[in-house]
């Protein structure tokens, strides 16, 4: 179904009643997808309309609310048409999804913290940037321009210490945890410089 160029689209209104009416569809298509995306709809539509002067940024609260909610919507779709679970599922979005993290730039596949950050919190960020797949020590190494290994290594095993950052026993990839991403956020460590 589409709307032809210089035909006037139909309401958000009216294609989620659309929505809700397709029998025979799993509920997360005919109610929560559309929903969802009416959510996102009026974020978009009224970007700091509803935010008072209180210094909270609305537009990065309005970004996290955004992305949180596509990432769902994505991994709907993968484990319905798919047939995979919803780990699974929300494991390909974050396969497919590099996390954009302002306060790093990649010129010709070269990262660089654009930030003054201590070392470790550069391991941390650049893992948090990565994803779901994690990185070696010596893709790390890399990225962060660290000729010393043993150096990198030993913040790591800190970090992995405090649960932010898992090194998997079975495949030697390093993993920001839950625990890690939280800390990122708190620590402001992939707002723009």
């Amino acid at each position: 179904m589409f709307t032809p160029i210089g035909k006037t689209l139909p309401s958000v209104t009216s294609l989620i009643v659309q929505m809700e009416n397709a029998t025979g569809q799993p509920d997360s298509v005919r109610l929560h997808i559309p929903r969802t995306l009416k959510l996102i709809y009026d974020i978009r539509n009224k970007r700091d309309a509803a935010h008072l002067a209180d210094d909270i940024d609305p537009n990065l609260q309005d970004a996290c609310l955004v992305i949180a909610n596509m990432d769902w919507v994505l991994a709907e779709l993968v484990r319905l048409h798919h047939g995979v679970s919803a780990d699974r599922a929300q494991a390909i979005i974050e396969d497919l999804a590099t996390k954009e993290v302002p306060a790093v730039q990649e010129i010709d596949r070269q990262p660089i913290v654009l930030s003054d950050l201590k070392p470790s919190d550069q391991a941390l960020l650049m893992l948090y940037r990565a994803g779901a797949s994690g990185a070696g020590l010596d893709d790390l190494a890399s990225w962060l321009r660290i000729a010393r290994k043993d150096h990198l290594k030993a913040r790591l095993k800190k970090l992995d210490d405090e649960k932010l950052v898992l090194l998997h026993p079975r495949t030697d990839q390093y993993h920001i945890t839950l625990k890690g991403n939280a800390e990122v956020q708190r620590k402001r460590l992939a707002q723009p410089v």
